[in-house]
């Protein structure tokens, strides 16, 4: 491993695998420090820039202005950290840090890869779709890295992770997508999460990020569900139905300058 320092990851594997398996009513964890510092580091310096093309920015109701990249030059550090995250090791870190078996990473990065988001840009609070489209393997593991340098609390894009079981609506936790901050997080039917808040950046700051995800081939009875694209509820009442409407009309015209 080049750039994934394992035998750093497991020396705190005991106290990651605790605080993962604590959280309710889904098992998450967050914690700093994910890359070495000078990986890191090289990381953030080498992130692209949208300008630089090749990055997919489709507006949707419940997502504006948020870009995703998943092509990487052969053997650039992007293109070696996510094979790195698609590793064996490194699954077999998962495993043991979740308790989930036979992990399955996806190459394509269907979904994930390198996303950025810039001002004004949300993603309403989803569930996420639950089966990989082309292998039919069942969603069971988000971990995103975040790459924001001095990121300021006003300038929202907090990670929040929500409790909307048994009729609830409470919001269990809330973290700012600091650099090289990790979170990992189970995905079913419960993993309410997203950042609903519009970003108040200022001009050439963006809310960068690293994201894989990971499946199995089962998952247990209780856990599985009918196949489904991502679920979105509104977290914010008429102010969340006003910016639905806003970036659907953004989405509208996208689509008619498409043609």
């Amino acid at each position: 491993m080049k750039y994934i320092d394992l035998p750093r990851l497991n020396e705190r594997l005991d106290t990651l695998k605790a605080a993962f398996h604590a959280k309710k009513p889904f098992k998450y964890l967050m914690f700093d420090d994910f890359f070495p510092t000078p990986v890191a580091e090289q990381i953030h310096d080498s992130y692209p820039t949208i300008a630089d093309g090749q990055w997919d920015g489709t507006t949707y109701l419940d997502q504006k202005n948020k870009f995703q990249k998943t092509k990487f030059e052969e053997d650039s550090i992007l293109d070696i950290v996510f094979k790195e995250l698609n590793s064996k090791e490194f699954l077999d870190w998962l495993e043991q840090l979740t308790g989930i078996e036979a992990l399955v990473g996806d190459e394509e990065l269907f979904g994930g890869g390198l996303h950025q988001s810039i001002n004004g840009a949300f993603l309403n609070v989803h569930v996420d779709y639950n089966i990989h489209p082309k292998t039919k393997y069942h969603r069971r593991l988000n971990v995103l890295v975040y790459m924001n340098k001095d990121w300021k609390d006003e300038y929202e894009g907090h990670l929040e992770l929500w409790d909307l079981t048994k009729d609830k609506k409470v919001l269990i936790d809330s973290y700012a997508p600091s650099f090289n901050r990790c979170v990992i997080f189970e995905t079913n039917e419960i993993s309410f999460h997203g950042h609903p808040k519009p970003l108040k950046t200022p001009k050439g700051v963006n809310r960068k990020s690293l994201a894989t995800y990971y499946y199995t081939k089962d998952r247990p009875q209780n856990e599985i569900a009918s196949e489904h694209n991502t679920i979105y509820v509104n977290t914010e009442g008429v102010s969340g139905n006003v910016k639905r409407f806003n970036a659907g009309v953004k989405a509208f015209l996208e689509r008619i300058n498409q043609k």
